[in-house]
């Protein structure tokens, strides 16, 4: 049976100790979806947003948010990423955008926190750039898509 690894014997919270673990290849991928009304999508897709460019606001977060997970999530270790990807894909059909990561590095633990983390920064971002504009979009579906590398192996979310 797993059992959780941030939690010590005496049932303190604590940082796992990585230095004996082997370096691989990581990557992680995650999603998050944002659900609006048609009006705000257009008005993102068609750039007259007064705020400016929504989606390069958010991918930038994103990617910053990534960078600094460890400053955020406290048993987090600093990672020195190698690369940390956020893209958005609006969904017409269904007003949302998709925020989808990818964040990968050569190291001794992996990147899930990190991706989720750029994932729901971006979302976040995309809410408060637009929130004068409408106040309940919805911010949901912040998932782990896919990780590999390190000895759990690799792991495929299944379609929801």
């Amino acid at each position: 049976m797993n059992q959780f690894t941030h939690i010590n014997h005496q049932g303190e919270a604590n940082m796992v100790d990585i230095s004996t673990k082997q370096e691989s290849i990581r990557e992680a991928r995650a999603e998050a979806l944002v659900t609006m009304s048609r009006e705000t999508l257009d008005m993102i897709l068609s750039g007259q947003h007064h705020k400016g460019d929504v989606f390069a606001t958010a991918r930038i977060a994103g990617i910053q948010a990534a960078k600094r997970t460890w400053d955020l999530i406290p048993l987090c270790h600093p990672l020195l990423l190698s690369k940390v990807e956020v893209s958005l894909t609006p969904l017409v059909e269904t007003n949302q955008v998709r925020v989808e990561s990818l964040c990968k590095l050569t190291g001794k633990t992996g990147v899930e926190m990190e991706a989720l983390t750029a994932v729901s920064v971006a979302a976040l971002t995309i809410y408060d750039m637009c929130k004068a504009l409408q106040k309940d979009i919805v911010i949901e579906q912040v998932r782990l898509l896919e990780k590999s590398g390190g000895k759990s192996g690799h792991f495929i979310a299944s379609h929801k």
